[in-house]
């Protein structure tokens, strides 16, 4: 009796090894199947974090190449500039006792008239100016500015814009004449040169 209690152990317990052996076999099958998707979120991970990376180091060189300029920037291209103030243009100030000039000053390095070579540029990229002026509205607090581009005729600016000194941002409302007409011109910008 006891060799039938041992064989029959014996085959439990060799059921219970080939289960074992069962069991082990589908077991990389189930991490394979598991790992998987850990895989793919990973690697999704890796490219967006590279897209990312190339579209902030992509926005960063655009901003600093266009409308976006630093301080720094302005400065490296003011001292880099092929025009001669006197030859190429000439600057007027006309804001003693209307403006303070350091807040006008501001307000044209926001607007990106004091970059002489985009103002001077007649290329495509460039501003294409002839002419700037500026006129302070202490009403509105507006830095009211009239652009002509080369070409211009009978004293009619191109397009105007205006810088909201209390916001210090661009005006995001309607311009009218009223706005500049009978206001004081506190700066001009004029190229010289044909």
């Amino acid at each position: 009796m006891n060799v039938i209690i041992n064989r029959q152990a014996r085959d439990v317990m060799a059921d219970k090894d080939e289960l074992l052996e069962q069991v082990k076999s589908e077991k990389p099958v189930k991490n394979k199947i598991l790992s998987l998707p850990f895989l793919i979120i990973g690697f999704l991970v890796i490219v967006f974090g590279a897209f990312m990376l190339y579209a902030m180091t992509h926005q960063h060189v655009t901003n600093n190449s266009s409308s976006s300029q630093t301080s720094t920037t302005t400065k490296t291209k003011r001292t880099s500039s092929k025009y001669v103030a006197g030859k190429d243009y000439k600057i007027t100030y006309n804001n003693q006792g209307v403006i303070d000039k350091a807040t006008l000053d501001k307000g044209l390095k926001v607007s990106y008239l004091t970059d002489v070579d985009d103002l001077m540029d007649t290329s495509l990229n460039g501003s294409n100016m002839a002419k700037v002026e500026v006129y302070y509205n202490k009403d509105k607090n507006l830095l009211v500015e009239r652009l002509f581009e080369n070409g211009f005729k009978d004293d009619e600016d191109t397009h105007y814009v205006a810088y909201d000194l209390k916001n210090q941002e661009m005006f995001k409302g309607s311009l009218y004449g009223s706005e500049y007409l009978n206001q004081p011109l506190v700066y001009k910008w004029e190229k010289l040169t044909k």
